[in-house]
């Protein structure tokens, strides 16, 4: 059999990714962490445009999705902020076994879009002067109950030995979306959101949390059981772990497993 050039060399590349062109499109409904939220929609863009498969992608806090898979919304795919929940997901027995893995690594950073004294390169004790100045009179963070980058600002926040000193600045988004609107419109002067939110963002200043101040924000996903019969849901579980999907997550300000 003859192909031309270009049609080869096509389907090389979707051999190369591990999953191939459906003779029938599917649609696949993905709930996927807030934080994750513009690196998802260019993989789902991404994803679509090598598959002909549809994806739906549905946005919120972790906890509140899990919440949600609990009492049977219709999620194929589950892309948690953390391992936590995909894991009780398994144990609930609402997952395909064997597919749960880790598909990015997130980091918080304590971000001003407005002018503000914060200095990135300054020490821990600067940015706690800075939390602690009268110029600080909100603090945002996601509701550590739900969103883990929250649960990871309450922890870096006590172990800088601040938190009981600012507990009355601090407002709460539902999600890491919200918390990161709190700073952009000015109703917080402040706020730690993930690096991934203002890595293309040019706005404002930003100060990398230290990773020992937090426990890692190992982002899992896992293949639930409503979507494991559903085309376009395995194969983008497979295309999470190709080097293409690898190289967008980490454009995005994430890092991998491995590195």
């Amino acid at each position: 059999m003859y192909y031309s050039k270009g049609i080869f060399c096509f389907l090389i590349t979707v051999f190369s990714l591990g999953f191939s062109v459906p003779a029938n499109a599917e649609k696949t409904t993905i709930a996927v962490a807030a934080n994750f939220t513009a690196a998802a929609k260019e993989l789902a863009e991404v994803f679509t445009a090598k598959t002909d498969h549809e994806v739906a992608l549905s946005f919120g806090s972790t906890g509140k999705l899990f919440t949600q898979i609990i009492y049977g919304a219709p999620f194929d795919v589950f892309l948690a902020a953390d391992s936590e929940r995909p894991k009780r997901a398994e144990q609930e027995g609402l997952t395909v076994k064997g597919t749960r893995f880790t598909y990015a690594q997130g980091q918080i950073v304590l971000w001003s879009r407005g002018p503000s004294h914060l200095d990135p390169k300054g020490s821990a004790l600067q940015q706690v002067r800075l939390l602690q100045s009268k110029s600080t009179t909100r603090l945002a963070i996601a509701n550590p109950k739900t969103a883990p980058y929250g649960r990871a600002a309450l922890e870096a926040l006590t172990k800088l030995g601040v938190y009981d000193d600012i507990k009355s600045k601090i407002v709460q988004g539902e999600n890491i979306a919200q918390t990161y609107q709190f700073a952009y419109t000015g109703n917080a002067e402040l706020a730690v959101v993930s690096l991934s939110q203002i890595t293309l963002n040019k706005d404002g200043a930003h100060w990398v949390v230290p990773l020992e101040l937090y426990a890692p924000l190992d982002q899992q996903v896992v293949l639930l059981k409503k979507g494991a019969e559903n085309k376009a849901a395995i194969a983008f579980i497979s295309f999470l772990k190709s080097n293409e999907a690898a190289v967008i997550i980490r454009e995005f300000g994430y890092t991998l497993n491995q590195e």
